[in-house]
């Protein structure tokens, strides 16, 4: 079936909306915490982003900003009201929000790798005893103590922060886990004791660090959508005053400001064209592969190119009201909506830590109790908090994550992060974009259709030759696919340009034309062979792009132009059917063009002729029907859409605005591409369960061991050490990965 959308203006985030950027979260229970805060304030629905550390609020008249604020302070988070423009990413407080965020990830890597050199060490001398020498553990001891204090202080600092509020997360068991081994081994070493458990608090100290890292690294990212987006439009304008032309930067424009746009610049802004024609390359914004023509009276948008012709553009809309701010404002929008999925060690520690803390706790009461010496209490105790310490729990998201990106990276698949992984389980559809996604995204030759008598070859000598002379993007196309047939082409004379109509010139001692149909009839009094009318009516029927060629008053050829079918496209989407997903083909190109690239491909559902506003609520429509779909594009227009999507896919080939929008990269720009990464997806996120599982199934089947004092603290971190061993194993698994038909 096939839907054809009209556009729909951009809503507004109303005066009862606000978005406050957040610090200090680390995990969802953060997120959790920060909602619950905010929600119970009379009239607001708060939705809270952990990776872009934002969050998105409605409230009521009762409720004042600064109340949100203070709210969000109250859970113990920093908190701020975001400049609110679709532009703030250039001004001067979300500049310092963003240094904020690049010393706190330079924090965490230095953190990572003094702890590091100083773990490695220790790792050694505890594990290998042919390198232990008198006075070792004392040099160990030293070694270990900036590791455990210093190394893991973001971990103590959120334990303690939760623990002011009564609750308890992945950083208070890892916390624990540290504190109880370091101090375990220090008040040994000072009784002259022998089991030391030092390299249990560096090890899960650096491997946490390290996750922590990569994880803040990948949340940065998160706002470069917006960034590329504006980094879109021109730097400056020349603005005409008193006739003439003064180049001032473009936030210096007003309404009603009339400028200069020369050919290969991009529009400042949208206006209207008062003097000129040209045609308007708008396949960034709209996605349509097919020149816009544009004369006076005609609309034009910012940050879209003329490809030939001098324009004076009349300022109609400038700053936040443009079009490109308005697509920049719904990407933050959708990206900031966007549910954290809370990660899974996040949501199982919610009910373990406390656990853990409590059986810790129990045991060492019982035994106190039951008659044993403090020692021997203290023993069971740490045993307990030692055989539940995450390290294999840890371990078991960012191994699976770092060894299933790595592969991915090798082959061109580039997952964002670990809640990507459970988005790939749930999608059942998946839209794709039609332009550079399904096809090339770009005009080329289709076919030469000739009138009786006349030989192809010689006719795109002429019509090449003549249009190499044109800058027009259709005339390139003609002109590449001649000289790729025919070699060398020969000269132009007399070239004369009908600016968006046809072109005319002397080549071969014959006065060639090139051009549309009514031009060659109103201009010329040509009239079109049947043949070549026909060839025009099916050409047009599936949305290609005609020019005739004509010399001595007849109508020779029909060249048409069309955005050709990626060679891997129809391959790609029976694979994605394979998967048990439903495609859908979702593009700004007109309805005829899309229905004919869908048929080709295999694709039943088609939505045509929507602008970037409309591929959002198309999006949304079809989540609202209860489906969960992925995106796959790769234009500006397609960065809301990639943003609202369940699970964005961008094509590595396409915008930066796009790629930083999108969930998964496919860095090849092959739509077989989009299958191996929702294949490698799936695959790592059941390697993440099956590491849960196991992290898990050692430490607790050894719990009740430790409660009941027959695991010593060593035996127990042997244990330990053993699950986070075969957590690594399994993730290692994931390098044998191997893509589809490539």
């Amino acid at each position: 079936m096939t839907t054809t959308r009209s556009p729909e203006s951009v809503q507004e985030a109303g005066p009862s909306a606000v978005d406050l950027e957040i610090s200090g979260m680390t995990c969802a229970s953060c997120v959790a915490r920060i909602e619950r805060r905010l929600n119970k304030l009379p009239g607001v629905a708060a939705s809270v982003n952990l990776a872009t550390a934002s969050a998105r609020v409605t409230y009521g008249p009762q409720v004042t900003p600064s109340e949100l604020v203070a709210a969000v302070e109250a859970a113990g988070y920093g908190a701020s009201v975001a400049s609110g423009a679709a532009g703030a990413a250039a001004e001067a407080g979300a500049a310092d929000a963003r240094d904020a965020e690049s010393g706190r990830i330079a924090d965490l890597r230095r953190r990572l790798i003094i702890s590091a050199v100083l773990a490695l060490p220790v790792v050694a001398v505890s594990m290998i005893s042919a390198w232990q020498f008198s006075g070792w553990r004392w040099i160990a001891l030293v070694l270990a103590t900036p590791v455990a204090l210093w190394g893991a202080w973001p971990f103590h600092r959120a334990a303690a922060v939760n623990l002011r509020h009564g609750a308890a997360t992945m950083d208070t068991l890892v916390s624990l886990g540290v504190l109880a081994a370091y101090l375990w081994s220090a008040g040994t070493l000072g009784v002259g004791g022998k089991h030391l458990y030092l390299e249990v608090a560096v090890v899960l100290t650096v491997f946490l660090l390290a996750g922590r890292f990569f994880e803040a690294r990948a949340k940065r990212r998160a706002g470069e959508a917006i960034r590329a987006l504006m980094d879109l439009g021109a730097k400056d304008v020349a603005v005409l005053r008193d006739g003439a032309e003064v180049r001032i930067p473009v936030e210096q424009l007003v309404v009603g400001d009339a400028f200069v746009v020369r050919p290969g610049e991009k529009i400042a802004t949208d206006g209207e064209v008062v003097e000129g024609s040209s045609a308007v390359d708008e396949s960034l914004l709209t996605g349509e592969s097919v020149p816009v023509e544009v004369a006076p009276g005609s609309a034009v948008t910012g940050a879209t190119l003329n490809s030939h012709g001098r324009l004076v553009v009349r300022a109609t809309r400038i700053g936040a009201d443009t079009k490109l701010a308005q697509i920049a404002r719904l990407v933050e929008q959708a990206q900031t909506g966007k549910a954290a999925v809370q990660r899974l060690a996040d949501r199982i520690s919610s009910v373990f830590v406390p656990i853990v803390i409590a059986l810790a706790a129990g045991t060492f009461a019982v035994w106190l109790l039951t008659g044993a010496d403090a020692a021997a209490a203290l023993t069971a105790a740490i045993a307990v908090v030692i055989i539940a310490c995450p390290c294999a729990l840890g371990l078991a998201t960012p191994t699976a994550l770092m060894v299933g990106t790595g592969r991915g990276a090798q082959l061109g698949l580039l997952i964002r992060g670990p809640e990507v992984l459970e988005s790939t389980r749930r999608i059942d559809t998946i839209v794709l974009d039609k332009t550079g996604t399904v096809t090339e995204g770009r005009m080329s030759l289709a076919e030469v259709v000739t009138a009786d008598g006349e030989d192809p070859d010689a006719v795109l000598r002429l019509a090449g030759a003549l249009e190499d002379a044109s800058e027009h993007p259709i005339a390139a196309a003609i002109a590449a696919a001649a000289r790729d047939r025919l070699g060398s082409l020969p000269a132009v004379e007399d070239f004369a340009n009908a600016q968006g109509r046809g072109v005319t010139g002397r080549v071969d001692g014959l006065t060639v034309l090139a051009g549309r149909e009514s031009w060659l009839r109103d201009q010329w009094s040509l009239t079109l062979p049947d043949t070549l009318a026909a060839a025009r009516d099916a050409a047009e029927a599936t949305g290609r792009t005609v020019v005739f060629a004509a010399w001595e008053g007849r109508v020779r050829a029909a060249l048409d132009v069309a955005d050709t079918v990626k060679p891997t496209s129809a391959l790609a989407v029976a694979e994605l059917k394979q998967l048990g997903l439903t495609p859908v083909l979702l593009t700004g190109d007109n309805a005829a063009a899309a229905r004919a690239v869908a048929a080709e491909v295999g694709i039943a559902e088609v939505i045509a002729e929507v602008h970037p506003e409309d591929k959002v609520a198309e999006i949304k429509r079809l989540q609202q029907a209860g489906r969960a779909v992925a995106m796959v594009g790769d234009g500006v227009n397609d960065a809301a859409a990639l943003a609202q999507a369940d699970l964005g896919l961008a094509m590595g080939t396409g915008t930066d605005a796009a790629i930083a929008a999108s969930d998964l990269t496919l860095v090849s720009g092959d739509l077989r591409a989009a299958g191996d990464a929702i294949r490698l997806a799936r695959r790592t996120l059941r390697t993440i369960r099956a590491n849960l599982f196991w992290a898990f199934a050692y430490n607790v089947a050894a719990l009740p061991l430790a409660a009941l004092g027959m695991l010593n603290p060593m035996i127990a971190g042997g244990a330990m050490a053993f699950s986070s061993v075969f957590v690594v194993s399994n993730s290692l698994r994931l390098r044998r990965f191997q893509p589809l038909n490539r």
